[in-house]
């Protein structure tokens, strides 16, 4: 505790006594200061015990000394000692009724007791707290340390949360609680996620304090990592603004909280290398082999049915669209306790997860979310974090090939139609037509039917009509030539001079398929 006006009226040898304001001889001293200016307030810090013996002062002025102390008071100082016996022999009413009534202790120092003794007894106090703080500090953090090596995160939020008297949680890096003390502090966590969001997106490290008197608590948040891109959050909350050794134990937990991040990165790149490895032995068709090198790394993942997705950056390199993905994928992953493997792959991203899984969800709503934000693109954003993803079927070890491919299927029709997300499935659900819209397509059926378009240009004939007809009625004459209103030999002449026209023969059913694909592909501009 600092020095307070009542540690040094209790100071046996001050021998200070109140003359005004008994009741406020809690406010802690930050220093004393000694002034006999007659408006010493521009000098003032605030936090003050100011010693006076009234030398330019009249004192004995009402009106004046109310003016004076009210000064002292809007400046901060905590309180007013007057000397005795110096230039007066007591302090006069007008001063004492003046500190009373805006409640400003004053403290009567004896003619015996020399500012200076004042002035050491406040300074050795002072240094006595922030020696006790220090002291708690490294107590603070050995117990911190100790806690982190045998207990990990939680040991430390635990720690930290006694040694501040409050609570503290840890955020991973898609800005979701991981871990709180007391437990109860993982509902108070939770509603701050949006500040914790906010925090991440400033280069690390950074801070905030969220709340204050009018809030439950005062919070502070802190981002962790030694990167550009913060990978997790610390979060301490507390009833009111840290103390020094407080502040140790935070600046300690800061540190050994980023140690032990930066080592989970360490062993996560580690595990992504082991990943690739068993990524490529599944799509090389050897499961066992696979299951070998993984051992218990990934659980029954590599048993059970899973999902392949393929993530690209549609601006270009990877990079951070690709690693929020990630982060998305992992953490819902870890809070489900769900296996996953994550494996960047140069350009690409690929991620094999448990179907029906909180992996898989957490893609897919991802997925979507940057779908819901395609709009700002047209208002200015850049598109340095756009993204494309396509999503396979649900597979086993041993088709991993195929669902590689449906994935990496799902991930061309998603680029090409300006998606965010195609799920294969919904692709063999839905119908073929929608891919005809492809450039390359159109053009290949442009080609196709030029002679038939160019020979309907010269009045001679409706090759294209007849031709749609006779396909859509599946080489039925009759219904056909109904349908264009024509006798069915007018019919069969057309398709003769088709055939002539184009050298192909329609009893190909190759050749029919083509011509209806063209047909359809040129119908959808």
């Amino acid at each position: 505790m600092p020095p307070t006006l009542a540690s040094l009226v209790h100071h046996s040898a001050l021998k200070l006594t109140v003359r005004a304001r008994e009741d406020r001889l809690d406010v802690p001293v930050r220093w004393a200061h000694v002034s006999e200016l007659a408006d010493p307030v521009p000098y003032m810090e605030g936090g003050e015990l100011l010693l006076i013996t009234a030398l330019k002062l009249d004192a004995e002025d009402p009106e004046a000394m109310r003016r004076y102390v009210r000064r002292l008071v809007g400046a901060g100082v905590v309180g007013l000692g007057f000397a005795v016996g110096v230039n007066y022999e007591e302090i006069p009413d007008a001063l004492v009724d003046a500190c009373a009534r805006e409640g400003l202790p004053l403290l009567e120092v004896p003619r015996r007791t020399p500012f200076l003794a004042i002035s050491k007894a406040v300074s050795a106090a002072i240094a006595a707290d922030q020696y006790r703080a220090v002291t708690a500090g490294f107590a603070a953090q050995r117990e911190l340390t100790r806690q982190a090596l045998n207990a990990g995160p939680e040991g430390v939020l635990t720690a930290l949360a006694a040694q501040v008297d409050g609570w503290a949680a840890l955020y991973d890096a898609s800005g979701s609680v991981v871990a709180a003390s007391p437990d109860w502090a993982g509902r108070r966590a939770a509603r701050l996620t949006s500040e914790v969001e906010r925090l991440r997106e400033r280069p690390a490290p950074a801070s905030s304090v969220v709340g204050g008197p009018e809030h439950e608590d005062r919070v502070e948040l802190h981002s962790l990592g030694t990167g550009r891109r913060p990978r997790a959050a610390l979060a301490v909350g507390t009833a009111a603004a840290l103390g020094t050794a407080e502040r140790y134990a935070v600046h300690s937990a800061i540190a050994l909280l980023t140690l032990t991040t930066e080592r989970s990165r360490s062993l996560h790149a580690a595990e992504q290398r082991v990943g690739a490895a068993v990524l490529r032995m599944l799509l090389a068709g050897e499961p066992d082999h696979a299951r070998a090198v993984a051992g218990d790394l990934y659980g029954e993942l590599l048993d059970a049915p899973f999902r392949m997705i393929v993530a690209e950056s549609a601006s270009g390199p990877a990079g951070e669209p690709l690693g929020g993905l990630a982060e998305t994928v992992e953490s819902a992953a870890a809070r489900a306790g769900e296996a996953v493997l994550v494996v960047p792959e140069g350009e690409r991203l690929v991620v094999l997860a448990a179907d029906g899984g909180a992996a898989v969800a957490a893609c897919v709503d991802h997925a979507a979310a940057r779908e819901a934000d395609r709009a700002a693109a047209e208002q200015g954003r850049t598109e340095e974090d756009a993204l494309v993803v396509g999503l396979s079927a649900p597979a086993g070890p041993i088709a991993a090939a195929a669902a590689y491919k449906q994935a990496e299927q799902a991930l061309s029709v998603a680029r090409r139609r300006g998606r965010v997300f195609v799920e294969h499935e919904r692709l063999a659900a839905g119908s073929v037509l929608p891919l005809l819209a492809d450039d390359a397509v159109k053009a290949f059926a442009d080609g196709l039917l030029r002679a038939l378009h160019e020979h309907d240009a010269t009045g001679r004939g409706d090759l294209v009509a007849s031709l749609r007809a006779w396909l859509s009625r599946h080489g039925q004459w009759d219904a056909a030539a109904a349908d264009l209103g024509v006798h069915r030999h007018t019919l069969r002449y057309r398709m003769r001079r088709v055939e002539e026209i184009l050298g192909r023969s329609l009893d190909d059913p190759d050749v029919r398929m083509e011509l209806w694909l063209a047909l359809k592909a040129t119908s959808t501009e």
